[in-house]
């Protein structure tokens, strides 16, 4: 099927990892394949048109943007409602993926989320744990949601704290609770093979097979495993078993890592992409989760992270989240979180002289008024004192506007609209498609981080309409606008 591009017409959607090349215009050269998520975050088989048009298919499909005309199957549904952004996100998605009630809990979004990733990568341990947390108090951060990564069980499949290296963890659990942090675990649906649960698993059936009927051994980051087939009821009450344990132990909540489709075998019973939305179903019946990945679980209950960045400055890295967080929404996963603070990707930290002060600042701009803002990176460790004290001043600033934050939110509750928008969304047919380095939170507030290393200034697109900015008004009648700001400080206008 061949669909011409109306008149200034982009499209949004597919890839959440594509944020950075969109939105598709008449210009554009871009082929995707969504018949499977073969990245490592969300995919939705939707895209979206700034002129009310939609377009969707449940198993996803195959489609190129090519100078002005878009080449896809023929059986791909092609919707209308309205002539905007917003009326095109508004019919898709009361259409294909209404959102299940949310029953996230307001502790991911209030104060910031820690995760001990980046500071213990594979070397969890209780006193360690009990440090970082400890840290976050003395240096003057608020109690929050705390994450225990990969590494505090000994294997994969075995989801109780290691003897060795957590000696009594329901009193770190109880001396958490008491310092006012809630718990969440790294889990994911790999076996390690030539263990007890492989064994028993493999003996009940309830390992992932591929098409010759032998158990899959999926090759992933950290090597090689089996996988739980949670297309099994008997699959998940083995899990459910363990992590009600773990939850009667003084454990609050879940990290749900993996799960991307690439880890299950295309030739299996069920596909790649079904197995990677079995998982996130699973994890969504729990008000504290993170998911990094799913495929097609727009509107769900879940919290759903970027893919690890780059501590850089390009597209791998700070310029990728605001867009990327974008489509994050535009396709129905607004409970968001723009990855760690500094980035994701542990080996960038393993050299404190890699690392750059004001980069890790403006990460934290650009993460204060989005959904979820996470630190993993001890920032008074890697910081200066003035850097670290810009980083205490952006998280008061969030305290300063949760009211707008909340609201959003709660919008987002109600009716499923994006909580962070871009400005096409908000201000239709005013030529602001292509902006996607700014944000609107919610209906309100329009945020402008600063993204180039040593600037103090950026041109900001505002919208037609009154805005306050610090003391002044700004009436525009749709104009881009110098602004220059100290570092720490973040651009915000308000909508009058």
């Amino acid at each position: 099927m061949e669909l011409r591009f109306l008149e200034k017409e982009y499209w949004y959607g597919g890839y959440v990892t594509e944020g950075v090349h969109q939105p598709y215009g008449k210009e554009s050269d871009a082929v995707l394949d969504l018949t499977q998520n073969s990245t490592p975050n969300q995919a939705a088989p939707l895209f979206l048109s700034t002129r009310g048009r939609w377009l969707w298919r449940d198993h996803g499909f195959s489609i190129q943007f090519k100078k002005g005309v878009i080449h896809c199957p023929d059986d791909v549904e092609i919707g209308e409602s309205g002539d905007s952004l917003r009326t095109a996100y508004i019919g898709a998605m009361k259409k294909h993926f209404p959102f299940h009630p949310c029953e996230l809990s307001p502790q991911l979004f209030q104060a910031p989320v820690y995760n001990t990733w980046i500071e213990l990568t594979f070397h969890q341990t209780q006193q360690a744990v009990l440090n970082y947390a400890e840290n976050i108090l003395k240096n003057g951060l608020p109690v929050g949601v705390l994450m225990i990564d990969d590494g505090w069980s000994d294997h994969y499949g075995k989801w109780s704290f290691s003897r060795e290296s957590f000696a009594a963890p329901k009193q770190m659990l109880r001396q958490l609770h008491e310092w006012g942090f809630s718990v969440m675990v790294w889990v994911c649906p790999f076996i390690t093979p030539d263990t007890l649960a492989y064994r028993e698993l493999e003996e009940q059936n309830l390992l992932v097979k591929n098409g010759c009927g032998e158990v899959h051994i999926a090759h992933w980051w950290n090597g090689w495993s089996a996988v739980l087939d949670l297309s099994k009821a008997a699959a998940r009450g083995w899990l459910d078993k363990q992590l009600e344990e773990l939850r009667e132990l003084g454990v609050d909540g879940f990290k749900f890592d993996a799960g991307d489709s690439i880890y299950y075998p295309a030739d299996g019973e069920i596909g790649p992409d079904e197995h990677s939305r079995l998982w996130a179903a699973y994890g969504e019946r729990f008000h504290l989760n993170e998911f990094r990945v799913t495929a097609k679980a727009g509107g769900w209950s879940l919290m759903q992270r970027l893919c690890d960045k780059d501590h850089s400055w390009g597209e791998t890295g700070l310029a990728a989240l605001i867009p990327d967080t974008l489509i994050q929404n535009l396709t129905g996963h607004p409970f968001c979180c723009p990855d760690m603070i500094g980035g994701g990707e542990y080996r960038n930290f393993l050299s404190q002289a890699l690392l750059d002060p004001e980069l890790f600042v403006r990460h934290a701009e650009v993460a204060c008024l989005m959904t979820v803002m996470q630190f993993s990176a001890a920032p008074w460790r890697v910081l200066p004192a003035p850097y670290f004290d810009k980083i205490k001043n952006l998280v008061q600033l969030r305290n300063k506007y949760w009211e707008e934050i909340n609201r959003a939110i709660q919008l987002c509750r109600e009716t499923g609209e994006p909580i962070l928008r871009p400005l096409e969304y908000e201000f239709p047919n005013q030529g602001w498609a292509q902006v996607m380095d700014e944000f609107m939170l919610g209906g309100d507030l329009l945020v402008a981080p600063i993204l180039v290393k040593n600037a103090n200034a950026r041109r900001v697109a505002i919208p037609k309409g009154r805005w306050s900015w610090q003391d002044s008004v700004i009436e525009s009648t749709g104009i881009v606008l110098e602004i220059t700001v100290e570092q720490g400080d973040l651009i915000v206008l308000r909508k009058l």
